[in-house]
């Protein structure tokens, strides 16, 4: 049986990786918010050995996820979990970090609050919450693609499109975290880190 794909992860992995290592330099635990196929947790939980990666996603799309793990073999790539950030988290979890790519603009903006209001209750102090994909600034679109792939986005489903970083900035604040870095990456996508400050 072939195993489910997702094109654009053999594109974005290996940027994504390469800031995950400079942040992920111990030992720790990454919950992971929708995973999707689970491409990117194998990918991550295999060149990131000191770090035990615990994939999650909708109870519907668990099958695709653990079809790549069970593939994987990886020790440190965990028992994909079922979470919905909008219901409550499963009880338990002992996490250093959360991770998410690909999200935001496609859960409504009310789930992505929920996220981080999850993400605010499960961090420790010093916990970070990655996020990657495209933002506006300002309002504003960074590329012309960007502003395209937000309208497909709409005519799809009404509650989808990319958020403002500014909203995102305002959310973390009130779930205790706070903006510590905005890289850069191709595609006119980013990688956002926020911060858990007691």
């Amino acid at each position: 049986m072939s195993l489910p794909d997702a094109p654009a992860t053999h594109r974005n992995r290996e940027p994504i990786l390469r800031w995950l290592e400079r942040y992920l330099r111990e030992s720790s635990t990454v919950l992971e918010i929708g995973s999707g196929t689970g491409q990117h947790a194998v990918h991550f939980a295999r060149y990131l050995p000191h770090v035990t990666w615990i994939p999650t996603e909708l109870s519907a799309n668990l099958s695709k996820v653990e079809a790549w793990r069970q593939q994987s073999g990886l020790a440190n790539l965990l028992e994909s979990l079922a979470l919905d950030v909008c219901q409550p988290w499963p009880e338990g979890l002992a996490v250093d970090h959360i991770f998410t790519a690909n999200t935001t603009h496609i859960m409504p903006s009310e789930a992505v609050e929920r996220l981080f209001q999850g993400a605010g209750r499960q961090l420790p102090d010093k916990g970070y919450l990655f996020l990657y994909g495209p933002f506006k600034y300002d309002g504003q679109f960074t590329s012309a693609s960007n502003a395209a792939f937000d309208l497909q986005l709409k005519q799809r489903a009404d509650h989808q499109g990319i958020r403002d970083i500014e909203q995102l900035i305002a959310w973390a604040g009130d779930a205790g975290m706070s903006l510590v870095a905005d890289h850069a990456m191709p595609a006119n996508n980013q990688f956002v880190v926020f911060q858990r400050m007691q």
